[in-house]
């Protein structure tokens, strides 16, 4: 027996690229799916092309809401789902043909799989676009191997996920909260057993230069750091998968730095310059002689410097 897929779109500013979005996923070959469209209090013409797409296709239900951000949005589908699984798609995105076939067919043959990540072509349609694959399919009973080895904290988005519906029973999106995917995977990795990668389907991850990853202010980038921080103040690791996410936080709490003036919050530790070469090996080395303050001035100062030439 097939089981039910529940799509969550949430609508907010997209008249331009949601009949796209939609489309792609209506277009899938996997029958028991449902799509819920939220639009979250959209001020263009996204609420009528929700309802026209709700009228079309019996398959297709729109929510109407009041502005509430994204993770209000993601919510509101979640708490309308009626899925055994859940994935989420941004109206600004789309999806190819055959992706949930594929990824549901892995999950049929195997049931105790509670999470499964598949493809991204990540910022498609800009310089920056690259492919995310996982041409080796693993499986992870221990969620810190698929943090730190699969360095999930550095693709941790909702949307080239397929879920079990069952690991957001106590799980929410936190609302006002920017980078909200970072806040939430560990909670969903924590409810789960079993996490898989896939090599079948493919998520196009389209830029926007007016999202949020581009243009992150100071305050922002705060909400991006505050779990990381959290996650490796209560970290025992010290290999060098921790290090690769160690050196990579710091990069974000030096940014933090120097756009708010606040103290750091990521813990000072120590990290190993032997098998580093370059640029990381020499911010290891003034890292383990300043420590994160001192290196944080030295960072800005330079950004200075280089602003003005």
């Amino acid at each position: 027996m097939s089981h039910k897929l529940s799509v969550v779109i949430p609508v907010w500013c997209t008249e331009a690229t949601l009949d796209r979005c939609v489309s792609s996923v209506v277009s899938q070959d996997y029958a028991p799916i449902e799509v819920i469209l939220v639009d979250d209090g959209s001020p263009d013409d996204c609420p009528r092309l929700c309802d026209q797409w709700a009228a079309r296709d019996s398959r297709v239900s729109a929510i109407h809401q009041s502005n509430g951000g994204l993770s209000a949005a993601r919510n509101a589908g979640i708490a309308a789902a009626g899925g055994d699984y859940i994935t989420f798609v941004d109206s600004d995105d789309y999806l190819a043909l055959g992706t949930y076939r594929q990824l549901m067919q892995r999950l049929e043959e195997r049931p105790d799989i509670d999470l499964l990540e598949f493809p991204v072509c990540q910022f498609y349609g800009s310089r920056r676009q690259r492919m995310l694959c996982f041409p080796d399919e693993r499986e992870y009973r221990d969620m810190q191997a698929y943090w730190y080895e699969a360095e999930a904290w550095s693709h941790a988005y909702a949307c080239n996920k397929v879920f079990k519906r069952s690991l957001f029973s106590c799980v929410r999106f936190p609302v006002g909260i920017c980078f909200e995917d970072i806040h939430t995977l560990p909670l969903l990795l924590a409810e789960a057993s079993l996490v898989a990668t896939a090599n079948q389907g493919l998520y196009y991850y389209c830029a926007n230069p007016l999202g949020i990853t581009a243009t992150a202010d100071g305050h922002r980038l705060s909400m991006l750091l505050a779990p990381h921080a959290d996650i490796i103040r209560k970290s025992r690791r010290r290999d060098a998968a921790f290090s690769r996410y160690y050196m990579h936080v710091l990069n974000i709490q030096m940014d933090v730095c120097e756009l708010t003036g606040q103290e750091p919050i990521l813990p000072y530790i120590p990290q190993p310059t032997k098998a580093l070469r370059g640029l990381p090996k020499l911010k290891a080395m003034l890292l383990n002689r300043l420590g994160i303050k001192r290196l944080s001035v030295i960072n800005s100062m330079i950004h200075k410097i280089w602003r003005n030439h």
